[in-house]
C-alpha cells in the first residue's frame, strides 16, 4: 500500500487540493466508499401462495400442518417441564441442525443451531447430502443435561454427541462415539443407567438382501461419555417380519410406560413405503416383540393422484404434552401436481393415542389433513411475535438488524466468512467458488417452504469481469440448480439464467444458458424467481416496478429430490461468485 504522508497542519491549510485527496484516500481505506464490484442485497422478501390453506382457513381452535414447512427432516423432540426442543437434519448447511422451542408444540421459535462453530461442523468438501443425519435430542433429568446425538459424515466424525445444561446457550464440542452405523439415539432410565441405539449393518456375511439391517444397542458410560466396548447387542434384526424382507429399520428411540419398554423405529425406507413401527420389552436391552398393529403411522396405502397429498410420513419422535396427552412429530413430503419433491421433507406432528399397550398416531393411517385441532388452553400465534410461521406468509428481510435472521443459513461453511450487514445492506465477498463446487459457497440461503411462492431481492452490483456473478441461486444440490445473475462480458453487462444439471449415468455436470440480455446497472436491479408447482419463471426489474421474464417457463424437476436425489429441499439462495464460468450468449 502506498504510503500516505499527511504533513503538518498547516501545511495542510495551505494545500486544500491535498486536503480534499488526503480525506478521501482516508474514506477509501475506511470501506466508506462502496466497491460495487462486491454485490449489495437491499432487501430480500419470500411470500408464499399456496392454494391449500386458501381452501382451508383456520378457526380458532385450529393450526397447520406441518409446523416446520420446508427442509427440516428428520424432527426429534425432546421435554423439560414445560419446555420442549425440537430438532432436524441440516446435511452440510452451516450452522447445522436447527433448535426449536415450545411451550405447547403448537408455537415454536428456532433459538439457534446446536452446531454452530467450526469445531463442532466440518462439512466444507461434501456434496450438500452428507454432513448430518438425523440428530435426536433427549434430556436427562437425573444430570439435568441435554444430548443431541447424530452421524456427522464429514470432518472424519462419525457418530457424535453435544451436550448442553441449557439449550439457550450453545452446546460443548463433539465427543467421538466408538460404534458404526447411524441414526443414533440416547434413553436414560430411572435407575440411573444410559443406553445408545442406532441403526447398523447386518453381522458380516449375515446379510440377506439389499436394505436388510438392524438395529443395535450399547451401555452408556455417562461419566466418559462414550459406549461401553462389549456392550452391544442386535435387539431387532430387519424388522417388523424378517420373513417379509422389510427394508431399512432405522431411526430408533426408547420409551418407559408402565414400566414396560418401548422401541419405536422407521421401517420401508425414507420414500414412498416409509412407515413406523413400534415393539415392546420388559427390559431395555430386550428381547423386542413387535406390536401385533404394525405400522403405526404411513401414508403408503392410497391413491397417488389424492386431494393435498401427504406422503412419505416416517422417522417419528414422541413426547408427553402439556395436557398429558402425547404427541409424536415425524417427517412427511407434500409433492406438487407433478409429483415432484421441491419443499423437502417437512416436519409434522399428530396426536398419539396411547390409552392401550401401544401407542398408534391419530389420523395417521388414514389421508392427512392439512390442519389440526390445538391442545385445549392454546392460542395459535405461529408467525407472530417471533414465533415460526406456517400456512401462508410473506417473510422480509431489510438486512438493517445486526443479528440475521436463523432461517438465513450458508452451505458447508459459516455466513460470516463471506457476509457483512453495512448501512447500505448485505454485502457478499464473493468467494472463487462456483456454486457446482462441493467447497463452501459465499451465498445466503432461505429455504423454499410452498408449492407456490416468490422469492424477490434488490441487488446493486457492477462485476470487473466475465468471472464475476451475482444474483439468485435455486439450488437443490451442487449438480441441479439454476443460477440468474448479472456478470459481464467484454464491455457489456448481462443478466442470464443457467440450468445445471448431471443426467443420470453421467459424471458431468451438463450446464446450458436458457436465456440471457444485455442489463442497465446504472440503478440497483430488482430479481425475482416464482414458482407454481413444477413451472418456475425468473424475471428483473431495471425501475422496480415492471419486471420481464427471462427464459420463458422453465421446469423445476431439477430441484426435486425425485429427480436430483438426495435428501434436502430446494434452496434460495443470494449468491455471489469471482469464479462464474457462465458466459452470455
Amino acid at each position: 500500500m502506498k504510503r500516505v504522508n499527511l504533513g503538518g497542519h498547516r501545511s495542510l491549510k495551505r494545500r486544500p487540493v491535498g486536503l480534499l485527496f488526503v480525506f478521501m484516500s482516508l474514506v477509501t481505506l475506511a470501506g466508506f466508499s462502496q466497491n460495487k464490484n462486491v454485490p449489495v442485497f437491499t432487501q430480500a422478501v419470500y411470500q408464499g401462495d399456496d392454494q391449500v390453506y386458501k381452501d382451508n382457513p383456520l378457526k380458532a381452535d385450529e393450526f397447520y400442518n406441518p409446523i416446520l414447512q420446508g427442509c427440516y427432516p428428520d424432527p426429534a423432540i425432546t421435554r423439560k417441564g414445560d419446555d420442549y426442543f425440537l430438532v432436524s437434519s441440516s446435511f452440510a448447511m452451516f450452522p447445522g441442525v436447527p433448535i426449536f422451542h415450545s411451550n405447547d408444540l403448537v408455537n415454536w421459535k428456532q433459538v439457534g443451531h446446536v452446531l454452530e462453530r467450526t469445531s463442532q461442523l466440518k462439512v466444507h468438501d461434501t456434496g450438500i447430502s452428507a454432513g448430518v443425519y438425523a440428530p435426536a435430542i433427549k434430556y436427562n433429568p437425573l444430570n439435568d443435561t441435554f444430548y443431541m446425538i447424530t452421524t456427522q459424515f464429514a470432518g472424519d466424525f462419525g457418530n457424535i454427541v453435544v451436550k448442553t445444561k441449557d439449550p439457550f446457550q450453545g452446546w460443548s464440542d463433539p465427543i467421538k462415539l466408538k460404534f458404526n452405523g447411524i441414526d443414533p439415539s440416547m434413553f436414560f432410565d430411572e435407575d440411573g443407567k444410559a443406553y445408545v441405539v442406532h441403526n447398523d449393518a447386518p453381522d458380516q456375511g449375515k446379510e440377506l438382501y439389499n436394505g436388510h439391517r438392524v438395529i443395535k444397542i450399547w451401555d452408556y458410560d455417562l461419566e466418559n461419555d462414550q459406549v461401553i466396548a462389549g456392550t452391544d447387542k442386535i435387539i431387532v434384526d430387519g424388522g417388523v417380519d424378517l420373513s417379509k424382507k422389510p427394508i431399512w429399520i432405522e431411526a430408533p428411540h426408547i420409551y418407559k410406560k408402565n414400566g414396560k419398554y418401548y422401541l419405536m423405529c422407521a421401517e420401508g425406507g425414507t420414500g414412498g413405503w416409509h412407515s413406523e413401527v413400534i415393539f415392546s420389552s420388559d427390559n431395555p436391552r430386550g428381547p423386542y416383540k413387535p406390536a401385533p398393529s404394525n405400522p403405526i403411522l404411513t401414508q403408503r396405502h392410497f391413491p397417488r393422484d389424492r386431494a393435498n397429498k401427504v406422503d412419505w410420513a416416517g422417522h417419528a419422535d414422541i413426547v408427553e404434552g402439556p395436557d398429558g396427552k402425547y404427541y409424536g412429530v415425524f417427517l412427511a413430503i407434500r409433492p406438487n401436481e407433478d409429483d415432484m419433491v421441491n419443499t423437502g421433507r417437512e416436519t409434522f406432528i399428530l396426536p398419539v393415542d396411547w390409552s392401550g399397550e401401544f401407542p398408534v398416531f391419530e389420523n395417521g393411517l388414514v389421508p392427512m389433513e392439512p390442519k389440526l385441532k390445538m391442545p385445549e388452553g392454546v392460542e395459535n400465534k405461529t408467525g407472530q411475535a417471533g414465533f415460526f410461521p406456517n400456512g401462508n406468509f410473506t417473510f422480509t428481510e431489510n438486512f438493517d438488524s445486526e443479528k440475521l435472521d436463523y432461517r438465513w443459513i450458508g452451505l458447508r461453511g459459516p455466513r460470516e466468512d463471506f457476509m457483512t450487514i453495512t448501512k447500505k445492506g448485505l454485502q457478499i465477498k464473493p468467494f472463487p467458488v462456483n456454486i457446482k463446487e462441493v467447497k463452501p459457497t459465499s451465498t445466503l440461503f432461505h429455504r423454499q417452504q410452498h408449492k407456490i411462492f416468490s422469492f424477490e431481492t434488490t441487488l446493486d452490483y457492477k462485476p470487473a469481469s466475465e468471472k464475476d456473478l451475482a444474483g439468485i441461486v435455486t439450488l437443490q444440490n451442487e449438480h441441479s440448480n439454476y443460477v440468474f445473475g448479472i456478470t459481464k462480458k467484454g464491455d457489456e453487462y448481462y443478466l442470464l439464467l443457467e440450468r445445471n444439471e448431471k443426467p443420470r449415468r453421467s459424471r458431468q455436470v451438463e450446464s446450458k444458458i436458457v436465456a440471457s440480455t444485455v442489463i442497465d446497472i446504472k440503478n440497483p436491479v430488482h430479481l425475482k424467481v416464482q414458482a407454481n408447482g413444477n413451472d418456475y419463471e425468473f424475471s428483473y426489474s431495471t425501475n422496480g416496478t415492471d419486471f420481464v421474464n427471462l427464459g420463458g417457463t422453465v421446469s423445476g424437476d431439477i430441484l426435486s429430490t425425485n429427480v436430483a436425489g438426495g435428501f434436502t429441499g430446494c434452496l434460495l439462495g443470494l449468491y455471489a461468485t469471482s469464479a462464474n464460468d457462465a458466459i452470455p450468449e
